[in-house]
């Protein structure tokens, strides 16, 4: 509807996580080198944290896209509210491996000789967990068992699993400790910062076409970043609707009224009308508990 108005080729803010919106700070950075190098290096257990809307499925997959060009092996879970059942059938699945009858014993075993096929030829699999806050007790338990299927020097199946930081609380439980001590490596991502965000909203539109005319004012990006909370999610929610409103009011570039409009529709608390400590740019507990709420509706 607005792409011809603002000269712009596709949506620049679709939710949807595509790879070729990923916008590289140096959390992202960090993280995305982090995961290469613990999938490479064969560390075995990998976690991936961060709060809604950060950027973690997106990032997952650029790891898929990256370890796929390496002729990577790999299986994506994205349901993360499955049986253990459930799981060994997916894996399986996701891996092409054929095992007619399903028991537990013998799916294992036809795992663990697809594993050490893949081992022998040089190949790495991997095995990637989303939303993994959401996985039961049990089906974490057999997770860590899966770690078990190694050689006398390396680990044969690489598992990163990536969730909101209640997957971090989770596996601090007791019964869980086994698995808590596998994890070799820990990755992050973060809230934008308010540089981040206008860099982030450039990128984006020059991914989808945009020319050097400006299209947000630079207050309109300030108050975008004060009432996103740095949460790429909402930032693109907020982009996205003040893209359609400027169209309607045939208004470029969208002013800052424009972003507050929009932000008071979703009921966003705006961070720079609350006390702030200096070294926390991106907002306070209740801005981002706002833009919690925005991201799940």
């Amino acid at each position: 509807m607005y792409k011809p108005f603002f000269g712009l080729k596709e949506n620049p803010f679709n939710a949807n996580p595509d790879p070729r919106y990923l916008f590289y700070t140096k959390a992202i950075n960090e993280a995305l080198s982090g995961l290469m190098y613990g999938v490479e290096s064969r560390k075995g257990f990998i976690t991936l944290t961060g709060e809604v809307g950060t950027g973690k499925t997106t990032l997952l997959n650029r790891l898929l896209d990256a370890l796929r060009q390496k002729r990577t092996k790999t299986a994506f879970v994205f349901n993360s509210r499955m049986n253990s059942r459930q799981l060994f059938d997916f894996v399986l699945a996701e891996f092409d491996i054929q095992c007619e009858i399903r028991t537990k014993s013998l799916q294992l075993m036809k795992l663990n000789q697809w594993l050490l096929e893949r081992y022998e030829s040089g190949e790495t699999a991997v095995l990637i967990i989303d939303e993994a806050q959401n996985l039961s007790i049990p089906v974490l338990e057999e997770i860590r068992l899966l770690t078990n299927l190694e050689t006398s020097s390396e680990k044969l199946l690489q598992i990163v699993l990536s969730g909101q930081p209640e997957l971090d609380i989770k596996l601090k439980r007791p019964e869980l400790r086994q698995l808590r001590q596998r994890v070799m490596l820990r990755c992050k991502t973060q809230p934008l910062t308010e540089t981040d965000t206008r860099d982030y909203i450039a990128e984006r539109l020059r991914t989808a076409g945009a020319n050097c005319e400006p299209i947000f004012s630079p207050e309109s990006i300030v108050k975008i970043h004060s009432f996103s909370a740095g949460i790429p999610r909402v930032v693109n929610l907020l982009c996205e609707h003040s893209l359609i409103n400027a169209y309607v009011e045939h208004q470029r570039p969208i002013s800052s009224t424009i972003v507050e409009e929009i932000a008071h529709e979703f009921e966003l608390v705006e961070a720079q009308a609350l006390p702030l400590q200096a070294h926390e740019p991106m907002g306070n507990d209740v801005s981002q508990e706002r833009a919690r709420q925005a991201t799940r509706e």
